[in-house]
């Protein structure tokens, strides 16, 4: 059976930092890109308790139907114009519902990467947006 060569033990990179580790100044997240990083990660947060607290408003069917939802997509309201309600046409309705429904989400969306990607200086981070 072979033993596998270094296992268990910590890995070094050598002498790439003066003291904080692959190139970064001692004392961690004071400075250079550890303390940017911690300022994005910041920012980022703020950001996303924001976006909680701010709505996109959309119509359907020549606003008959209005649709609330927050920058954390989730939906606030529906209103619906009582002349579009016709019993007798409840598909077109029910399909009205779902055209501003899916719209406020793609504010929402928009929304989100407009507030988030001025931090990231439009970095693609995945599962952001």
């Amino acid at each position: 059976m072979a033993k596998s060569k270094g296992k268990g033990k910590g890995f070094s990179l050598g002498g790439l930092g003066g003291g904080g580790g692959l190139g970064m100044p001692p004392g961690g997240a004071k400075g250079g890109l550890a303390g940017q990083l911690q300022a994005m990660q910041k920012q980022m947060l703020e950001a996303q308790e924001s976006l909680g607290e701010k709505t996109v408003e959309v119509t359907a069917g020549g606003g008959a139907i209005k649709v609330i939802m927050t920058g954390h997509q989730k939906l606030q309201s529906i209103t619906i114009d009582p002349e579009v309600v016709n019993p007798e046409d409840v598909e077109m309705l029910q399909d009205l519902i779902v055209a501003a429904v899916n719209e406020a989400v793609e504010a929402s969306q928009n929304l989100a990467a407009d507030e988030l990607g001025s931090i990231t200086g439009g970095l693609n981070i995945p599962g952001l947006f």
